[in-house]
């Protein structure tokens, strides 16, 4: 027998540590030239999540193919933009002032700032047309405006009008419908009534996590939000730190979700220093270490980091060293 014979060893010694799962998650698309390898890669066991913004949906039949053609072992999840203001059209020959159409018709007072490119860009809508669908803008932001992208509109007098889905997006579901994917993600959700008509949509079984992105997205969260079977939180940080009046505001945001939805994930804004450099940053680390630390357990890398395998490589490589490290 040893100086501590094993009679002596106390009990809690003896057990080996129980690993809290800690799952993770990233945002690509079937005609990624990395879609098959990560699709295939135990390492994201939180899955896939499909981020529809940028297709047509003339394109959806071939991309649904294609993830056919990789036989992803991950869960699959797809986005619908639901209230989102996303542009439908810019005009190509106006290079005096930026000239846009959107998705849904919005009421709002003039002139204000929108942002554009996650908050890195701007500009000053002076005029809306056309039953709210058309702005009219000051000059020009100093990046290109797509189809697809999303706008930000902070003024409390903003009021987004119109059916909470378009019809392109009622065929979008029924198209991933019917190839089989029942997981879903829906974006900017402020009430109630958003998770009703969406489950009309997809189905009694299927599983959403519900974006919030918004001031009052927060505030239904706050006041109103109930717990049902099928539906969790997500703490969509990509446009929510951009649509908070004022940046801190973000950590309360992030506490509040996570305690009113034990299941909640955190997206976005998360390792971004893998973006550069091989060598995640210190202060990403300890993100990852506060946001487990205050009950996280479900984290989705954001759309940029995943466009290209180099960064994601490391980044999923990052987040793997931490959840096998600090958890």
């Amino acid at each position: 027998m040893g100086a501590l014979g094993d009679e002596l060893v106390p009990d809690w010694l003896r057990k080996k540590p129980v690993r809290v799962p800690l799952e993770l998650m990233v945002t690509l698309w079937p005609s990624f030239p990395h879609f098959q390898r990560f699709s295939q890669d135990d390492r994201l066991d939180g899955g896939i999540r499909l981020n529809s913004a940028m297709i047509e949906l003339a394109d959806l039949d071939e991309e649904l193919g294609l993830i056919k053609e990789a036989q992803p072992t991950v869960p699959l999840y797809f986005d619908i933009k639901g209230r989102q203001m996303r542009v439908t059209w810019v005009d190509p020959d106006n290079d005096r002032y930026l000239d846009l159409r959107l998705n849904h018709p919005i009421k709002a007072k003039t002139p204000t700032p929108v942002l554009f490119k996650a908050g890195e860009d701007s500009c000053l809508l002076v005029d809306i047309q056309e039953d709210g669908h058309r702005l009219i803008f000051d000059g020009g932001p100093e990046f290109s405006v797509r189809v697809g992208e999303s706008i930000h509109i902070r003024h409390p007098s903003l009021e987004i009008g119109g059916p909470l889905f378009t019809d392109a997006e009622k065929d979008k579901i029924a198209k991933v419908r019917a190839a089989g994917i029942t997981k879903w993600f829906l974006s900017y959700v402020e009430e109630a009534r958003d998770l009703d008509e969406f489950r009309e949509l997809v189905g009694p079984n299927a599983e959403v996590r519900l974006k919030i992105e918004s001031q009052r997205g927060l505030e239904y969260v706050r006041n109103a939000w109930k717990k049902q079977e099928g539906f969790s939180l997500v703490l969509a940080r990509g446009d929510l730190y951009v649509e908070l009046e004022r940046p801190h505001e973000i950590l309360a945001a992030t506490k509040l979700v996570i305690e009113k939805d034990p299941e909640a994930t955190v997206g976005s804004r998360i390792l971004l220093s893998t973006f550069h450099d091989p060598v995640p940053s210190c202060a990403d680390f300890s993100e990852l270490a506060w946001l487990h630390d205050i009950g996280y357990r479900r984290v989705l890398l954001c759309d940029e980091m995943c466009l290209k395998e180099g960064p994601l490589a490391t980044a999923v490589g990052a987040f793997e060293a931490f959840r096998e490290s600090y958890v």
